[in-house]
């Protein structure tokens, strides 16, 4: 009997995202300390943390059920961009990215209890064009950039200020559904599907 996939987010776009596959699917958020270790590069923060989400919503499983950590980070060269918690925070971040390249990381664990867990690292490089402070400003005024990595939403109105990408377009939204779907066709007894996609 399958079961369905144990989503380690509160991540809205995340949901839709995994909707779009088809995937049976429940939520339970997890709160862990998503802090960068000193030195910590991109690559392994979002690995990591990815690996440490799944662990923790595994105490809320079904012994067969498959878990997914997922986390998103925005850098510039191994300069690690968060999540702006104020407007101020948002405009210094798109500041930093106007103009210029970066690349969006998103880690992805999948585990079950008694199972060694997959995980993997995927990379999209995104180029910015230059974005006039007026710009900055009427887009922190939205609200949107606040608690995106990066302070930006591809998916929303911050899709003005995109150059060109290289690599997947749904990373950079915070789930990369290429890769995904491929570690799923590969485990033992994966996560049950619709017969056509729907939201939860």
């Amino acid at each position: 009997m399958t079961r369905p996939l144990l989503l380690a987010s509160a991540s809205p776009r995340r949901r839709e995202l995994l909707a779009q596959l088809g995937l049976q699917f429940t939520v339970a958020p997890v709160g862990i300390d998503e802090s960068p270790r000193p030195g910590e590069a991109p690559a392994a923060l979002v690995s990591r943390l990815s690996r440490a989400k799944a662990e923790v919503a595994l105490a809320a499983a079904d012994p067969q059920q498959w878990v997914l950590g997922a986390d998103t980070v925005v850098a510039v060269g191994q300069e690690i961009l968060g999540k702006p918690g104020n407007g101020a925070a948002a405009a210094a971040m798109l500041r930093r990215l106007s103009g210029r390249g970066h690349t969006v990381y998103t880690g992805l664990h999948l585990a079950r209890r008694n199972h060694s867990g997959h995980g993997r690292t995927v990379r999209t490089r995104v180029r910015m064009r230059v974005i006039e402070d007026s710009e900055i400003s009427a887009y922190v005024a939205t609200g949107e950039p606040l608690g995106k990595a990066g302070a930006y939403a591809i998916q929303g109105r911050a899709a003005a200020f995109v150059r060109c990408i290289a690599g997947s377009y749904s990373n950079v939204v915070g789930l990369p559904l290429f890769e995904l779907d491929a570690m799923l066709r590969g485990l033992p007894d994966p996560p049950g599907r619709f017969s056509t996609p729907r939201t939860p």
